[in-house]
């Protein structure tokens, strides 16, 4: 369940604003509260938070300092800001750390509820974003995105790569197939797509595993194997080296995503 945590140091507005969204939510969201920036702080750092609301004076830490300090969380929600003053500089402040809305008491219900559900909308963005990023290989991305301006030998031998990626594969047996010198194609292919065929060939293996750790219940070893990889340890190594984790954490990461995207 997705949660929404209001912080203000003014109980009536603090408990005014979780009835509407109480009564908005119809039980489809955890309405949390903190009645000061401390209390606040204290609880997003040990929950995770889709959605911040906050007033944006506060003593000790007020709303801006507040977003501040959890922009540096790992996965910090969107904020609403509220405020009792229409002040332009905070206002400019708060858009330059990707605040959502700002709204002004006394608040308006409608108004209120109309910028949650843009801020929810946006976190949901937001999450597909980042569950993209961590699906595509970006340099991968940039020299597939040129294939039609490649030479037709170099077209070929992608298509021959992406033919026969589950199989062992190298520069001289997409040579040998397209009847040219591995040299001479060695050179073309860099030129062209800016990765060596190697590196190129890397890359759309752990990207097809990606795509199987992520859609399918195959085995690390069977996704492996499938990826052109002869034994899951190599495998193991090579994912590590390009993403970061492995190929177990990645998928649990992925999992957690479209969790969150639910």
């Amino acid at each position: 369940m997705k949660t929404i945590l209001i912080v203000d140091d003014e109980p009536r507005t603090r408990e005014g604003v979780r009835k509407v969204l109480e009564a908005w939510s119809t039980g489809q969201y955890r309405i949390e509260t903190a009645s000061n920036g401390i209390e606040a702080l204290e609880w997003l750092t040990q929950h995770e938070v889709n959605l911040l609301v906050t007033d944006i004076r506060m003593p000790e830490i007020g709303g801006l300092d507040l977003v501040e300090r959890i922009n540096g969380l790992p996965n910090p929600p969107v904020v609403i800001i509220i405020s009792g003053h229409p002040e332009f500089d905070y206002a400019q402040k708060a858009l330059q750390f990707g605040v959502i809305e700002y709204l002004l008491k006394p608040l308006d219900k409608a108004k209120l509820i109309q910028a949650v559900e843009t801020a929810m909308q946006r976190e949901e963005s937001k999450h597909r974003i980042e569950r993209m990023e961590k699906l595509v290989d970006p340099k991968l991305l940039i020299a597939m995105g040129e294939e039609t301006s490649y030479s037709p030998q170099v077209q070929e031998s992608i298509q021959y790569l992406n033919e026969h990626l589950h199989k062992p594969l190298t520069m001289r047996d997409t040579a040998e197939h397209l009847h040219m010198n591995a040299s001479y194609l060695s050179v073309l292919f860099k030129e062209q797509t800016g990765l060596t065929f190697s590196e190129y060939l890397t890359r759309k293996r752990v990207q097809r595993a990606k795509e199987l750790l992520s859609g399918t219940r195959l085995t690390i070893a069977e996704i492996a194997d499938q990826a052109g990889y002869q034994t899951s340890k190599y495998f193991v190594k090579v994912f590590r080296s390009l993403e970061g984790v492995s190929p177990g954490q990645y998928r649990k990461t992925i999992a957690h995503a479209e969790q969150t995207i639910q």
